[in-house]
């Protein structure tokens, strides 16, 4: 059932994120009077012809995964209105587009999640000894709001409680249908053992209640902005925390289109059995970030690899020659589709979710 799941979770999570990612670039591509040749719903071989219009063919293919944009003159920039030969400005807008359309996609998935409720956070455990069970707190209590936030995801919970050592926080939480303020001081950085316990000794997990924290439009909307930013920051800072030994590889391992599809799977089977979209539309929205930031690493083949020859040419003030960079994107090409075949058989022999 596990594979069925992955299977399930390929096509419901993935087609629609990488189907976006494309329109993104096709939509910049209209915009800066880039022709585009053809845009395909899936992946070739193609199955059938839909339509021709303003020059653009738009057709159905026979792999169901997301689709592709073939603007003309892609490498070429002696044809005329094609991408190669756009101006600099062009290019980068194209370019940088399908990784804006998977960020406005997170975005507005954030907002319609943070508008509908998300599932509340319930302390799961506490410490003895522990600034939760001085200031009162109980296994079971639902954390409504901290600090006058509405506690809608760990980071609200977590961040005051490391950031206010020593200094007292107000928590709402509901207990046994009643709202109660209760105030924590949590400890300072090195009065405990973050291997073992947090700043205030609890552990949290989903409410069983069914109890939902919701916002209004205007507070999704910087909900939405925050959940961005604080994936963003994480990815930005993955290196770092290796370093640092504080995440181990196994933790910040690269995933495959196998091992997505195992997380997806679960998300999906997650939605379908509780009923609660949230599930679903949370790792549709993280996996969206993650495509976005991704294609603009700077690896040639990649989004980030195109815009960066852009940026040379800009600093330069010459392109590098048409025939060079595209062997380097083949070279680029060749090597992805190896450690993509690598991270495949990682995530087949030693799977995120075992089958």
């Amino acid at each position: 059932m596990s594979i069925l799941w992955a299977i399930g979770g390929f096509f419901i999570v993935l087609t629609p994120i990488i189907l976006v990612h494309e329109l993104g670039h096709f939509w910049a591509a209209r915009l800066s009077n880039i022709r585009v040749e053809e845009f395909g719903f899936g992946l070739p071989p193609r199955a059938l012809k839909i339509a021709e219009r303003n020059g653009t063919i738009y057709s159905l293919n026979w792999i169901p995964l997301g689709g592709f944009v073939r603007p003309a003159g892609e490498d070429d920039p002696t044809v005329e209105g094609g991408l190669s030969g756009a101006s600099k400005r062009a290019r980068l807008f194209v370019l940088a587009a399908g990784a804006g359309a998977n960020m406005i996609m997170a975005f507005v998935i954030f907002m319609a999640i943070a508008m509908m409720g998300t599932p509340a956070i319930a302390i799961t455990g506490i410490n003895p000894d522990s600034p939760a069970l001085t200031a009162g707190l109980q296994a079971g209590d639902v954390v409504l709001e901290v600090e006058g936030e509405k506690a809608d995801s760990s980071r609200v919970i977590a961040a005051p409680m490391y950031a206010k050592g020593g200094q007292p926080v107000e928590m709402l939480v509901l207990r046994d249908g009643q709202e109660l303020l209760l105030t924590v001081v949590p400890r300072p950085t090195g009065d405990y053992d973050p291997a073992k316990e947090g700043p205030i000794g609890v552990s949290l997990g989903m409410s069983e209640s069914g109890e939902r924290i919701r916002r209004n439009p205007l507070e999704a909307t910087v909900n939405a902005g925050q959940m961005i930013g604080d994936y963003v920051r994480l990815f930005v800072s993955v290196p770092g925390m290796l370093a640092r030994g504080e995440l181990t590889a196994e933790e910040a391992r690269p995933l495959s289109i196998v091992g997505i599809s195992q997380i997806a799977g679960q998300s999906v089977e997650a939605t379908t059995t509780t009923r609660d979209l949230f599930p679903l539309l949370n790792m549709m929205a993280f996996i969206s970030v993650a495509l976005g930031l991704t294609n603009l690493l700077p690896i040639p083949a990649l989004d980030g690899g195109r815009i960066m020859f852009v940026l040379i040419e800009a600093v330069r003030g010459r392109r590098i020659e048409p025939e060079r960079e595209g062997m380097v994107h083949v070279i680029g090409m060749l090597v992805l589709l190896g450690l993509m075949v690598l991270m495949m058989v990682q995530d087949i022999v030693n799977p995120i979710i075992p089958f």
